[in-house]
């Protein structure tokens, strides 16, 4: 008999990814999706898993709606990987941010421990959560937190309240602390994605210049596909855990435009960038670098993709779609 599996964030950009991950491995795939009039499933095409999925409706933020999935669904596993996903947004939306992000585990774990205790539940936590708290060094499980943003504070909340019920309550909980990881489906409004379809356009000719902000900012970025492997290994552990997916390597944002521009022939990329300070944070996170050990040597987990490779794949991506 196959698993069941629950996805939150179903048309966002690790859903899909997850959902087709666990499609072949032979999972009932459910993705819970907001009623829309006009669901955007572009994500899910690019991955070629839309008429794949089952889809239930739901909201985060809403926690009857949670409790009636699990109690009708009762699935084997539950990744969490809805959110406000935007950083920068959610100074301007914290309320919201904090209902989405952070209670809307607590309604889940709510719900687990009362209709499906044996279910096993993936919570998507963040580096964003350890903020400013760095030497210059590496961030693992063991650094302390000191998130930068409504973001961070809310995805800390989520963090503390699984390792809560995990010890009081015995549920099958694992958070994955996430460094930056982008796609070609990425949403727009990320620095990745803004830098590699800006490169496209300009290379096209359709624009001549990208406003960005803080071009100092060091990341630890990796590919989506290969951090939803992590992800699932977690969950077929013998025991819950928390583990840092990373790459263990750092990048500035100016070294990511660099690439791209380069990988369309532009050498002066600098006069095609204008800084612009709309898109600069309240409170910056200048510096994120994660240590992936742990999820190397219990998960057996590595990422394959590189830093080039993924800035030109992204690039490559948004090329093909002007062409169309």
């Amino acid at each position: 008999m196959s698993k069941i599996a629950l996805v939150t964030g179903t048309l966002g950009q690790d859903a899909p990814y997850l959902a087709k991950l666990l499609l072949d491995k032979g999972y009932k795939v459910y993705g819970l999706v907001r009623r829309y009039s006009n669901p955007n499933f572009s994500n899910l095409d690019y991955v070629g898993v839309t008429k794949k999925i089952d889809f239930v409706e739901g909201d985060l933020s809403d926690e009857s709606s949670l409790y009636n999935i699990v109690r009708s669904i009762r699935p084997d596993e539950i990744y969490n990987l809805g959110a406000q996903s935007f950083v920068r947004s959610s100074f301007d939306q914290p309320k919201l941010t904090t209902e989405v992000n952070g209670l809307a585990v607590l309604y889940f774990l709510n719900a687990i421990k009362m209709f499906s205790p044996t279910t096993r539940f993936y919570q998507a936590s963040t580096s964003e959560m350890f903020g400013s708290s760095n030497d210059g060094g590496y961030q693992d499980e063991n650094t302390v937190f000191h998130p930068r943003s409504p973001y961070g504070v809310a995805k800390l909340y989520a963090h503390w309240m699984g390792i809560n019920y995990r010890e009081s309550y015995g549920l099958f909980v694992c958070n994955g602390i996430l460094f930056n990881h982008e796609s070609p489906i990425r949403g727009m409004q990320f620095v990745t994605r803004k830098v590699a379809h800006g490169a496209a356009q300009i290379k096209k000719g359709l624009v001549d210049h990208i406003s960005m902000g803080n071009l100092d900012a060091v990341r630890d970025w990796g590919f989506a596909g290969d951090y939803v492997e992590a992800m699932h290994l977690m969950l077929q552990q013998d025991k819950p855990d928390d583990y840092v997916v990373a790459t263990g390597e750092a990048h500035t944002v100016k070294e990511m435009v660099q690439v791209a521009f380069e990988h369309v022939g532009i050498s002066d990329w600098e006069k095609h960038i204008k800084i612009d300070p709309a898109h600069m944070r309240p409170a910056e996170v200048p510096f994120l670098l994660g240590r992936p050990t742990k999820a190397m040597e219990k998960l057996g987990w590595k990422p394959k993709t590189n830093f080039k490779t993924l800035i030109t794949m992204m690039v490559d991506a948004e090329l093909k779609r002007l062409e169309k």
